[in-house]
């Protein structure tokens, strides 16, 4: 189903994303999920507009390493000036693409119109889309949700994607369901309102020259392939945090192409090296292995390997050998079940 656009260099890698996920995809994060697959397209968390322009050191809004490409740098914001002065800082900064963040669903957020609220504002995402192009050379790119509150998902959803596309948006995801700005907290807008699919297999239908990729809900490799059959890309979130190693299958699966291990311990040992560079510059051996605490999920040993890292990760002064300690407490395994 992939039909990439003339303007898209990411074509390729788009086939998979990791979404962004606050406090969740991290720079460590995706140095880990690096150590899995090679070809996914990975995301930062959102930045603001604010945080890039005002915050300091920048490196601590956009520092990333070379190994995380093909890697793009979600932006929430409304001011189209603010917007297209940070993409062409993700631009120099090295980043292959810029997003911006339609989806978002939290109070915080929205008091900045920022994120789904945004989707009340078609002309706003429109002229926001519009100076970021016109200010860098790499994809601009919008994600969103089918629609928030009362809006109508067939109706409003076209209308919005049009609108964007005019504007010269060629690249879209969706989260197939609602955002509900009123009543639902933002942890219930992952959840509660229904998954609506083939609203946004209709939205590809109905716009073969636009990219349209899914997200939400989305848990298995098979599921992937199923709706690539529909849209042209897949974005999977939780699931690829939670249960890291269903990464390893990707590139396999998904592009046809041998992934980087074959097992997870070779995926933890990959990371070592990482590990200890991050120690030396300072900082704390948690804040890095809470991204590996799925690694093992499901294998014999998973928990006793879970529960080292939770209970002495964090203590004053860990180093690698608490990583090296826990990774013992799980059986080697020269062959891995398939992934599905």
């Amino acid at each position: 189903m992939m039909q990439p656009t003339g303007h898209d260099p990411l074509a390729r890698a788009r086939r998979f994303s990791v979404a962004p996920m606050m406090d969740w995809t991290t720079r460590d994060y995706r140095v880990f999920a690096r150590t899995l697959s090679r070809r996914a397209l990975l995301y930062t968390e959102m930045v603001t507009s604010g945080a890039i322009l005002h915050g300091s050191p920048r490196e601590r809004f956009l520092g990333h390493d070379d190994v995380e490409h093909p890697l793009a740098l979600q932006l929430g914001g409304s001011d189209a000036g603010e917007l297209a002065e940070c993409a062409a800082i993700a631009e120099a900064w090295g980043y292959d693409e810029v997003n911006l963040n339609v989806g978002c669903p939290s109070d915080r957020v929205q008091n900045n119109l920022i994120g789904a609220c945004l989707m009340g504002h078609p002309d706003k995402v429109a002229a926001a889309v519009t100076a970021m192009q016109a200010a860098v050379s790499i994809p601009v790119t919008v994600k969103c949700r089918i629609g928030i509150d009362d809006q109508d998902e067939d109706a409003d959803l076209a209308r919005f994607v049009a609108r964007v596309a005019d504007a010269g948006c060629e690249i879209f995801t969706i989260h197939a369901r609602k955002a509900w700005l009123q009543g639902l907290s933002p942890k219930e807008n992952r959840d509660v309102p229904p998954l609506n699919y083939p609203r946004v297999h209709r939205l590809k239908r109905d716009n073969p020259s636009l990219h349209i990729g899914i997200n939400g809900g989305i848990r298995t490799l098979d599921e992937c392939r199923s709706h690539l059959e529909q849209v042209d890309s897949v974005m999977i979130g939780r699931e690829a945090y939670q249960n890291p190693w269903l990464l390893a299958g990707v590139d396999a699966a998904l592009y046809g192409e041998p992934g980087p291990v074959a097992t997870r311990h070779e995926a933890a040992r990959a990371l070592r090296p990482y590990l200890v560079r991050r120690l030396a510059e300072g900082a704390k051996l948690n804040h890095v292995t809470r991204h590996l605490l799925g690694l093992f999920q499901g294998c014999p040993g998973g928990r006793r390997f879970r529960r080292h890292l939770s209970e002495h990760a964090h203590r004053e002064g860990a180093g690698i050998a608490v990583f090296d300690d826990a990774l013992g407490l799980v059986p080697e395994t020269s062959r891995e079940p398939a992934i599905a």
